[in-house]
């Protein structure tokens, strides 16, 4: 077994950065001795030191873009705006505290009062993906440590370097380091990380079959906290919708902005039935315009490759699936580079498919549907286990109202992408997307627990019934 974890540039196979396997034990242990003198510090302590995070993110705004670029192959200015919400997200999880866990005192019986106040659980673990290396896994890790908590953050080993880029900002900033712990490795030290007995809780985001393991083997473990993002197969429906320009951009920006390596990618395009031809023609010209290129090549890329020669061999094999299952190609996943997984956007008529698979393709695949009824489109939205994103084009807001009301997600928009949510607003599914422990804004919800006390100055007591005369 390597002692090291190598990370390499999806766009030329290069080899990135190296570094040595951690020692689960050793930093676990690290972060159960720092935690109690970090959450022992008032609260605007912690939050100058977490501005000062968010000072040197923007000091190294430049080298951390290429950095997630280089290592994700996503485009230079996709890598820029991470970087932003990664600063971005310091603020924001101040606000999310203050409103989400305040403290509050009530008026109580006998002159007493109830007070409300929140603590820290104490060591959580951060599983991060590759996806969004930094930004992801930093929505956990800023609230977390803004309650009072030490954290362990596994990056993705896809995605090595951006993960010990951030915890670095982390240690330049003054957050403590033993607050803040790197773990680099694979499969084997997430799962070794998951259960150790030294960690109070589990922040993922990843994979639905990971979640699942994850929620399974924490069945038994109610006294640690568990949230879980775990992707969707999500619908973009259009319907009544006659400006179909406007609704092409938005269902490329959806289904393929980020190789469609994101979790709120639209999967399944579910059209009214008399603007299908129209619509695919819109769809299928803008699709054709896409540049797919490396991450710093001139004119700027819409889509960089997928993370790995792995990946693109699996949409592969996936798309080829969905033919032999009955799917009508509209334009064929091509590789244009054999040894690189660099991928032209793919669509695919899945209409006539009896057994439609129900699964979250990772990349740049985008399955067609015609319905005749919009409450059939409703019907084939729902028609998933995941639960994450929804989107409805139309102009009507009577078939909104209906969608919104019917749509089972924890996003749902309206002529608006299925992806870019923001991070001021709670983020998260439900079924195979999430186990109802929504991120982003609400964050602060799970990283922190909420104690109810009962308080007087003095102690008085009486007891009026049941008692024999003395």
């Amino acid at each position: 077994m390597s002692s090291e974890l190598l990370s390499f540039e999806p766009a030329t196979g290069a080899t990135l950065w190296r570094g040595a396997i951690g020692d689960v034990d050793a930093e676990v242990a690290t972060a159960r001795a720092s935690w109690a003198s970090w959450a022992a510090q008032p609260l605007a302590y912690r939050i100058e030191a977490l501005r000062r995070v968010a000072n040197v993110v923007r000091a190294r705004a430049d080298a951390f873009a290429d950095l997630i670029a280089r290592e994700t192959g996503k485009p230079l200015w996709e890598a820029r705006t991470e970087v932003e919400t990664v600063i971005a997200k310091v603020d924001i999880s101040v606000t999310a505290y203050a409103e989400r866990t305040p403290q509050r005192r009530l008026d109580s019986q006998m002159g007493g009062r109830m007070a409300l106040r929140h603590k820290p659980h104490g060591v959580l673990a951060v599983l991060g993906p590759y996806n969004f290396p930094a930004h992801l896994p930093n929505g956990h890790i800023v609230p977390a440590l803004l309650a009072g908590n030490a954290v362990v953050f596994k990056p993705s080993e896809k995605t090595p370097a951006s993960g010990a880029f951030l915890v670095d900002c982390f240690h330049a900033g003054g957050v403590p380091e033993g607050c803040i712990r790197l773990l680099i490795g694979g499969t084997n030290e997430g799962k070794a990380l998951a259960a150790h007995d030294g960690i109070d809780g589990l922040l993922f985001t990843g994979s639905a079959h990971t979640g699942i393991a994850l929620n399974r083997a924490f069945a038994t473990r109610p006294e640690k906290i568990l949230a879980l993002e775990m992707g969707g197969n999500n619908p973009i429906v259009v319907w009544d919708s006659p400006d179909l320009p406007s609704a092409a951009i938005i269902i490329v920006q959806s289904a393929f902005t980020s190789a469609g390596q994101r979790c709120t990618a639209a999967r399944r395009l579910i059209v009214d039935e008399k603007l299908y031809e129209p619509l695919m023609a819109e769809v299928t010209k803008l699709v054709s315009r896409i540049i797919v290129d490396e991450p710093h090549a001139t004119p700027s890329p819409f889509m960089g490759p997928v993370i790995d020669n792995e990946s693109a061999d699996l949409l592969s094999e996936s798309f080829l699936e969905l033919m032999m299952r009955g799917g009508r190609p509209i334009r064929h996943l091509e590789r244009p580079i054999a040894d690189r997984p660099f991928l032209r956007p793919a669509l695919i008529d899945t209409t006539e498919m009896n057994d439609r698979p129900d699964i979250e393709l990772f990349g740049p695949i985008l399955q067609v549907i015609r319905k005749s009824s919009f409450e059939d489109a409703i019907t084939e939205a729902n028609n998933t286990r995941y639960g994450l994103s929804a989107s409805l084009l139309s102009q009507n807001p009577a078939l909104y109202d209906q969608f919104w009301a019917n749509a089972r997600a924890g996003i749902v928009n309206w002529n608006k992408p299925t992806n870019g949510a923001s991070s001021a607003a709670p983020f998260g599914g439900i079924g195979w997307s999430g186990n109802h422990r929504p991120s982003a804004y609400y964050a602060a919800d799970y990283c922190a627990y909420p104690v109810v006390s009962s308080e007087a100055d003095q102690a008085r007591a009486s007891i009026g019934v049941g008692l024999r005369d003395a």
